[in-house]
């Protein structure tokens, strides 16, 4: 009877990571109105002035390398993201997905560039095969 108790705890423990963890464990994806975990009001006015303003160095300097979006966006394409950042603040996601997707910054649906690096490349290869 003891085992089973534990055997059974164990098990709820496990499906309630499982339905947990996904939540946790997804970041800030475009969407203007959540708040992602290095929120804070300064930085946000420091982000909000970069974008108005299309300055990358400022913007580059609040991020400090964090994500693959700072591998993405360059130089060269901050003024277009700054665009689908102006778009989704508006209300049109759909505007500031497309730009997301044309930089290669995938929306929850697995398309843009760089998806699925992980495991030495495999997740290319296996991506590709619909």
């Amino acid at each position: 009877m003891k085992n089973k108790a534990i055997l059974f705890g164990a098990t709820a423990l496990v499906l309630g990571g499982l339905v947990i963890t996904p939540k946790l464990a997804e970041a800030y994806r475009g969407d203007p109105s959540v708040q992602g975990p290095e929120y804070s009001a300064e930085r946000h006015e420091a982000m909000t002035q970069a974008f108005d303003s299309n300055d990358y160095q400022a913007w580059k300097e609040q991020m400090k390398g964090r994500g693959r979006i700072t591998e993405v966006i360059t130089e060269e394409n901050f003024a277009r993201f700054a665009e689908a950042h102006r778009l989704a603040l508006a209300g049109d996601t759909e505007g500031a997905a497309q730009i997301r997707a044309e930089l290669g910054l995938g929306l929850r649906n697995g398309t843009g560039q760089g998806q699925g690096r992980g495991f030495k490349g495999q997740g290319r290869r296996l991506s590709n095969r619909q």
